[in-house]
């Protein structure tokens, strides 16, 4: 490492509705130059736009105000950290003023910066729900050296409110390729919160403490290097393992992970344990950025409306299913014989049996599940008939059936995601401060966002004698994700050793097969020799993704648990030390 300097950032939020304890956690515990927030899901900002439209001054993580920033305000401003936060979501300036208001009624006076630049719906011919460019981190970088104590933005990278400090304190500039993608590592490891200190790890079993988990502490230094720990006194691990499934979490192809101010390569990064608790994270490589900003929008698509009973008894998962069907049968019908036009589509899930498992299912002979029932419809009156005839198989069809109680379900406006890419150049960006505006030049970017040719592990040769059947979890640990409708599978293995008898056996088209009742697309799959891994894309996988799923995993959160199911061939001398 170069230098002494060391800035220590800690991660307080991981989506809308983390726990309202992070923040004290590491405002009192964590030494704490800068305390960042990531808010925004892709469905987040279609929500945020409803709730605008309701009331003009909404639009924004109301949770920022209320339960992030309220109690921890004056330790904040005593302590000199300073604050980033994505929170602003379509209303940025209402959520300065919400914010400002409440510092003002504790005596607090603050530097709170805007970014603007985000919202690009404007430019689209037809009006959608939101629409929003993934910022980078230079307007903040520039809203901190003007000053700022407090950056709220809208919509940007989740990685840019990490990435803009390290570029604010070090003067890394905007060609410092590998040192951006470096910085944009140590965000995208504490982007999620708890998911860098055991949360979701594969072995759960051995991270104690979970009510009193820690939140993620970055150590970073001005070669790029960082160290991932947390407050002392917490609960939680900081383990390899856990970072490095954090590593490969919602990435695509790791040699070309794009983002607004870098083209980012992870796959030789390595990871290792320092003591207990640290873990050592080395710098990335990075190239220069895409001449495009992605785009994340979302359109209303009618209605929605998912039921569910419970069914209890023997054969619970036939009759929950054939529930389903009758209540399906008998809407379908009362549209028909009322001139609507029918469904747009209709879904049935049996909670408890296993249904995303499809054919590995193993649970088939339950006696208690939950039947799940889904049902689009241009018109909300159609589907609020649809709520209405769940209940009545209480009394008419199964026997065993009940309900958890919560009355009857709601119909909700279907949201669907789209995105697409936006010249840099259509994009003014600027931040407001003291409530004067300063652009920002963002350059324009000359990458051609494709990785550098790609290693491959080296080849297995299956030695002779006695082979063993064993399970995925045994040889490696998992974390998955989406990305609209891609998911992504992270496999690392548990000894490196193991990773080309994994290469040779979780191929691509193994993983097409084994997913096959859930996969429509193709399975791309990706090396990363630096933690001894391999990134799995799966395509067309979630029934659409986010709020457009009917899955009752819309976000891909449970694929890598059902790899971790697969069974594979290995060696006697391997299966017995597991």
């Amino acid at each position: 490492m170069t230098g002494s300097k060391i800035v220590r950032i800690g991660g307080a939020s991981g989506f809308w509705g983390d726990s309202m304890v992070a923040a004290p956690q590491l405002v009192q515990l964590g030494r704490l130059d800068y305390l960042v927030f990531d808010y925004l899901a892709e469905t987040t900002m279609a929500v945020l736009a409803a709730a605008r439209a309701r009331q003009p001054e909404l639009g924004y993580a109301t949770d920022f105000i209320d339960l992030a920033l309220k109690p921890v305000l004056g330790d904040l401003k005593r302590q000199r950290i300073k604050v980033i936060s994505n929170a602003g979501g379509i209303n940025p300036h209402g959520c300065a003023a919400a914010l400002r208001a409440m510092a003002e009624a504790q005596g607090i006076a603050l530097r709170i910066a805007i970014v603007e630049g985000d919202d690009v719906s404007a430019q689209l011919p037809e009006k959608p729900l939101s629409a929003n460019a993934y910022l980078g981190a230079a307007p903040i970088a520039a809203a901190l050296a003007a000053g700022a104590e407090v950056v709220i933005t809208g919509r940007c990278v989740d990685s840019a409110v990490t990435l803009a400090p390290l570029m604010h304190e070090f003067g890394w500039t905007a060609s410092d390729f590998d040192l951006l993608a470096s910085g944009s590592l140590a965000g995208h490891i504490i982007e999620c919160g708890c998911q860098a200190t055991g949360g979701l790890h594969t072995d759960w079993e051995d991270i104690p403490d979970w009510a009193n988990i820690g939140y993620p502490i970055v150590e970073c230094h001005a070669d790029g290097s960082f160290v991932v720990t947390k407050p002392e006194g917490t609960g939680g691990r900081v383990i390899r393992a856990a970072v490095a499934e954090q590593l490969l979490y919602e990435i695509g192809d790791p040699g070309a992970y794009l983002l607004p101010d870098v083209s980012c390569d992870f796959r030789g990064v390595t990871i290792e344990q320092q003591e207990d608790n640290r873990v050592r994270v080395s710098p990335a490589k990075g190239r220069a950025p895409t001449p495009s900003y992605k785009v994340s929008a979302t359109r209303l698509d009618g209605y929605r409306c998912a039921g569910s009973l419970v069914i209890v008894g023997i054969d619970a998962e036939k009759k929950a299913r054939r529930t389903a069907e009758a209540i399906i049968e008998r809407t379908g019908r009362i549209l028909r014989e009322s001139g609507q036009v029918p469904f747009t589509s209709t879904y049935t899930e049996v909670i408890g049996a296993e249904s995303l498992y499809g054919p590995h299912a193993r649970t088939r002979d339950v006696r208690e599940a939950m039947m799940r029932v889904v049902a689009d419809h241009p018109q909300k009156a159609a589907l609020a008939m649809f709520a209405r005839e769940i209940a009545p198989a209480g009394t008419s069809w199964a026997p065993g059936t009940t309900g958890p109680g919560g009355g009857r379900p709601s119909v909700s406006p279907l949201i669907k995601p789209f995105s697409f890419l936006l010249d840099k150049k259509a994009v003014p960006v600027a931040f407001v401060l003291d409530g004067e505006r300063h652009a920002v030049a963002v350059p324009a970017g000359s990458g051609d966002g494709l990785a550098p040719a790609a290693e491959a592990p080296p080849r297995w040769v299956e030695p002779a004698g006695a082979m063993e059947e064993v399970r995925l979890v045994r040889l490696a640990w998992a974390r998955s994700g989406d990305k609209g409708n891609l998911s992504n599978i992270g496999l690392v293995a548990r000894r490196p050793e193991w990773l080309p008898l994994l290469w040779a056996h979780v191929t691509p088209e193994a993983v097409r097969a084994y997913f096959a009742h859930l996969v429509q697309g193709e399975v791309e799959r990706f090396y990363l020799p630096g933690i001894a891994a391999m990134n799995l894309l799966l395509h067309d996988a979630l029934d659409g993704g986010g709020p457009s799923s009917r899955r009752m995993d819309p976000l891909g959160k449970g694929m890598g648990q059902m790899l971790l199911d697969m069974r594979i061939q290995v060696p006697r001398s391997i299966a017995v030390l597991l």
